[in-house]
């Protein structure tokens, strides 16, 4: 029995379903669609070196998906043991937004596109995921992936009160595209994103695009890890017609 039936069958014994029928895929942006995680971390490191806050850079990559508010607390509890307000905590962030703009062009992910087009050739719905608000990736959705979201199928900062881990944004995704959680598969790269997909009920799969190591992928409750995005997309058609042709 290959990888994906083994976690497909575990998956539906954890859920108590007999089989799967997935109509949406629910698909993270930063880290998966652009490569555009380095120069957040780049840009939160600049500003914790600013605040005077001790910080690795590689580790916003294990924060990627909170809030920004919940991120620079975050950093203020550990270095201080307070909080900041919210209103102070926005006004900071705005500053790290400075940075990651300042950064640079902002590549896609090699794969990304080859995925997006193997899920709707397969009928699968594709949803956007984010907990960024950053305006000018938000534009280039249209511009790098036409024809492949919706207007209608995106959820971003602006629309929810809980980043991840908190479940919110893929509950909110599978109320939007009228699926159960067991109808839909989370595609992810952070472990906040994978602990939040797992937390919804999704099918979760999460993606090496960065220095997050593989077992901390696997610890937030993935269900699948690819190491690419190349990857993932040659292993992708398989894996559908697994999820449609697997039942306990």
């Amino acid at each position: 029995m290959n990888n994906n039936k083994t976690a497909i069958l575990r998956y539906l014994e954890a859920n108590h379903q007999q089989h799967l029928d997935i109509k949406a895929a629910l698909i993270d942006m930063d880290g998966v669609l652009f490569d555009s995680m380095p120069f957040h971390t780049l840009a939160w490191k600049r500003l914790a070196d600013q605040l005077g806050i001790e910080a690795n850079r590689d580790e916003f990559y294990l924060y990627e998906g909170m809030t920004g508010v919940a991120t620079i607390n975050l950093l203020f509890r550990r270095h201080c043991g307070k909080e900041v307000s919210v209103e102070e905590a926005r006004e900071l962030y705005k500053i790290k937004a400075e940075y990651f703009r300042n950064s640079g062009p902002v590549d896609v992910i090699t794969g990304a596109h080859d995925v997006l087009s193997c899920l709707k050739r397969s009928g699968i719905e594709r949803v956007l995921v984010t907990g960024s608000g950053q305006p000018d990736t938000l534009r280039r959705i249209d511009e790098e992936y036409e024809g492949l979201f919706e207007p209608h199928l995106r959820i971003t900062a602006a629309d929810v009160k809980h980043g991840k881990p908190n479940p919110e944004p893929y509950l909110m995704a599978q109320q939007r595209i009228g699926a159960a959680p067991t109808q839909t598969i989370v595609i992810e790269n952070a472990p906040l994103g994978v602990e939040a997909g797992h937390a919804s009920g999704a099918f979760t799969i999460a993606i090496t695009t960065g220095p997050v190591p593989k077992q901390n992928l696997i610890d937030s409750g993935a269900d699948l890890v690819f190491d690419s995005m190349p990857e993932f997309a040659q292993c992708l058609p398989q894996l559908i017609e697994d999820f449609r042709n697997t039942s306990l």
